[in-house]
């Protein structure tokens, strides 16, 4: 969305001058029109528009889905279903967004083009649906599919996030116990010691580490900062993003448990795309940015291009054996049987639960291993603090 300012008259000939957004300048020329005004002149500035005031997350927008869907059904015309969620609306940045799609339809836009205008703050998925739903009259039942797609989604994310709360607590009392350890124990009985001879070699290598963690703290916070941002940075670029998703996909046991998590997420998503009467090429495309894996996105570049040849999507995945096989046969059967869009809709209620059961998987491999971690950690330093006692004892003794 590019911003213009414009010069304009009315009926009477008063000149109006003012800045607008659009898309280019016929649809400018448009947007003025709609307001009763003549574009004399115009320019194109050199900024883009402003970001948007709000960005609906998985919680907000499943709710909001909701509620339209309800009222929609209802009968309740899209004007005044935005009208009436502008008065429930809580947060005063959410109501300013609604507000300004609001004054768009009212001006005649359709409620998909008003919210294409908001670029980023809904997902493309969102946008794609209402606007299926409003070229095909269906935009009630739509919206319907659209809140339960939403819905299941922020429930198998509060899942994720429930399931991560024992490992990320195990994970830091992990850290604060290393460094207890090496911070506050271990010195207190290398203090015992004038000769560092008589010191074990495992104890001295400890002692080192607890000198230089005490000594060079700023290094050890500096680091690891530069450590995070710097992996952050590099999962960013492309190339190195694609090697790190398609490394994930290959894990034993955990890239399996991935692979259900991805089927899962793409058989919901291409179920509700392709009901809803999109093109299949749109549906696949719009299917695979929601999962989030640049492996599987590029892999699926193959796949768009075999079905605009005419090839049929289960051969199509079965190329790339990306997915699941059980996915892959139930996407031959819906095709043979001409309802595609039917057995994906089950296909994906199955897949959820084996999702579900993945995400529990995957959790329960890494508390092990944290646990693991931690104990070794510990019996490392108690390795290196035991003689230190004995030692101190026997000197005392002396």
């Amino acid at each position: 969305m590019a911003l213009y300012s414009y010069v304009a008259t009315d009926a009477n000939g008063r000149i109006s001058r003012g800045k607008e957004t659009a898309e280019d300048h016929h649809e400018l020329i448009a947007r003025l029109k709609t307001k009763q005004l003549f574009c004399t002149s115009y320019k194109e500035l050199g900024e883009r528009a402003k970001a948007v005031v709000y960005r609906y997350k998985t919680k907000g927008l499943a709710f909001l889905c909701r509620q339209l869907s309800s009222m929609l059904v209802a009968g309740i015309s899209v004007v005044r279903a935005l009208h009436i969620m502008i008065s429930q609306e809580q947060n005063k940045k959410a109501k300013m967004l609604l507000t300004e799609i609001y004054e768009q339809v009212q001006m005649g836009r359709s409620l998909s083009e008003a919210i294409a205008t908001k670029q980023g703050a809904f997902p493309n998925l969102f946008t794609s649906m209402v606007s299926a739903g409003e070229a095909s009259g269906n935009l009630d039942m739509i919206m319907v599919r659209v809140a339960d797609h939403y819905a299941k989604e922020n429930k198998t994310n509060n899942k994720i996030k429930s399931a991560m709360i024992y490992p990320i607590i195990l994970g830091v009392l992990m850290v604060v116990v290393v460094v207890g350890l090496f911070t506050l124990i271990f010195p207190m009985f290398m203090d015992m010691f004038d000769n560092a001879d008589d010191i074990p070699p495992l104890s001295r290598a400890l002692a080192s580490i607890s000198n230089f963690m005490t000594t060079y703290w700023y290094i050890l916070i500096g680091g690891t900062l530069a450590l995070i941002i710097g992996i952050r940075t590099a999962l960013k670029t492309p190339s190195i993003r694609f090697k790190f998703d398609r490394a994930i996909l290959k894990l034993p046991k955990a890239g399996e448990l991935l692979g259900i998590i991805y089927t899962a997420r793409f058989a919901r998503t291409m179920s509700n795309l392709f009901a809803s009467g999109l093109q299949m090429v749109e549906c696949i495309e719009k299917s695979v940015q929601t999962l989030g894996n640049l492996y599987i996105t590029e892999r699926f570049k193959e796949v768009v291009e075999n079905v605009k040849r005419g090839e049929p999507l289960s051969q199509a995945l079965i190329k790339i054996n990306v997915f699941n096989p059980i996915f892959t046969a139930m996407v031959v059967v819906g095709e043979e049987s001409g309802s595609l869009d039917s057995i994906l809709s089950k296909t994906a209620d199955y897949y959820d639960e084996e999702s579900d059961m993945a995400i529990t998987s995957l959790v329960s491999m890494m508390e092990p291993l944290l646990i693991i971690v931690l104990g070794g950690a510990v019996a490392l330093v108690l390795a290196g603090i035991f003689p230190l006692i004995y030692g101190s004892m026997g000197t005392m003794g002396s």
